[in-house]
């Protein structure tokens, strides 16, 4: 008998869903300090995913569960980066 291999699932921030890890982008803050989107997910640092869609980026940063996740608080400038990246991939798809 085959063994199904296991799907690792991530809850979005956002939408507060569970979803397979592949589906969700990662955001990673750095041992240095420094928050930054993670396209492998594999940095090294502590993460929080969400769906690659720009409604569940514009939630977390609403009610603030970006900050809570990366206890780390994020700048204005920075959310302006993330919210265009992830309309690049949104619209990629």
């Amino acid at each position: 008998m085959i063994k199904q291999k296991k799907i690792p699932l991530r809850l979005c921030i956002g939408c507060r869903v569970k979803k397979p890890k592949k589906e969700l982008v990662r955001i990673v803050k750095t041992p240095e300090g420094k928050v930054a989107l993670d396209s492998s997910g594999k940095k090294a640092g502590r993460g929080a995913y969400i769906c690659p869609r720009e409604v569940c980026f514009k939630q977390a940063v609403k009610g603030k569960r970006l900050e809570r996740n990366l206890q780390q608080p994020v700048s204005s400038d920075l959310i302006a980066e993330i919210s265009a990246l992830l309309r690049q991939t949104e619209s990629e798809k």
